[in-house]
């Protein structure tokens, strides 16, 4: 099975770490936010993905094309040009990078990866994002819906934290409450490649129509996800991401 993710926006309330790099790419814990997500998949054994490049997308493949070196132990054999790798921790990954345009909507990122991606059914989320999801869970109720997509609902904690007043006093304080009890898209999808027909082109925003119009065919199943999940939209997220990298417990690392 292969994973889709989005890595063409412009990322701009992240403006100060985006106004030099496609936003997947600032780093949580030295590793750009790409790389997380992909561990993520990785370690529900999917290995091949499909990136959608837009914005700055150039560095994304420059990050790639150096990987397997960065990752290894080498010698250089400078007078003969020869370079001797001794080991390597690169994972056995097959990483497809496509240029979709710099201003193309999600749903048009989406349509111009199809021919990448075969006849079977894929996985799709945005490059900002991160959860201890289960793939292998979601992939298998998906099959079970026999619906052309499914998007994974969360919960995001409210913003600020809450109070439970009895007349003047605080009978209550929870600091990362619920947020209205409602539930949210929070990406990874699994899709069919028949999604492709509610597409029109390079405008089409993959959550307005076409997944407006799956949901009223009744073709858009909802996955259910109570545990961790975390968007990386301003700067006060980025910092409580890399604060729960640095305490050794990120909910997400669910590799060893």
């Amino acid at each position: 099975m292969k994973a889709v993710i989005l890595a063409g926006g412009f990322g701009s309330r992240l403006s100060e770490d985006t106004a030099v790099r496609p936003k997947p790419m600032v780093e949580i814990g030295g590793k750009p936010m790409l790389w997380h997500i992909m561990k993520i998949y990785a370690a529900h054994g999917i290995d091949e993905f499909v990136i959608c490049l837009g914005y700055k997308g150039y560095l994304i493949k420059e990050y790639f094309a150096n990987y397997y070196l960065h990752t290894c132990d080498v010698s250089f054999d400078l007078a003969n040009g020869e370079m001797e790798v001794h080991s390597s921790q690169s994972e056995p990954w097959r990483v497809t990078l496509v240029d979709t345009g710099e201003r193309t909507m999600t749903g048009g990122r989406l349509k111009r990866v199809l021919p990448y991606l075969g006849d079977e059914d894929f996985c799709f989320t945005y490059g900002d994002g991160l959860a201890d999801v289960d793939i292998g869970a979601l992939v298998d109720f998906h099959r079970a819906q026999h619906t052309l997509a499914t998007v994974t609902a969360v919960q995001p904690p409210g913003r600020f934290g809450a109070l439970e007043l009895d007349g003047a006093r605080v009978s209550e304080f929870e600091e990362k409450p619920r947020g209205d009890g409602r539930w949210s898209n929070g990406g990874f999808f699994v899709l069919s490649p028949a999604v492709e027909r509610h597409i029109d082109g390079d405008q089409t925003v993959w959550e307005q129509e076409p997944m407006g119009t799956l949901a009223r065919d009744g073709q858009l199943a909802c996955y259910r996800h109570d545990g961790f999940w975390q968007p990386m939209d301003t700067p006060r997220d980025r910092n409580h991401l890399e604060a729960l990298w640095d305490s050794g417990e990120a909910p997400w690392r669910t590799w060893s």
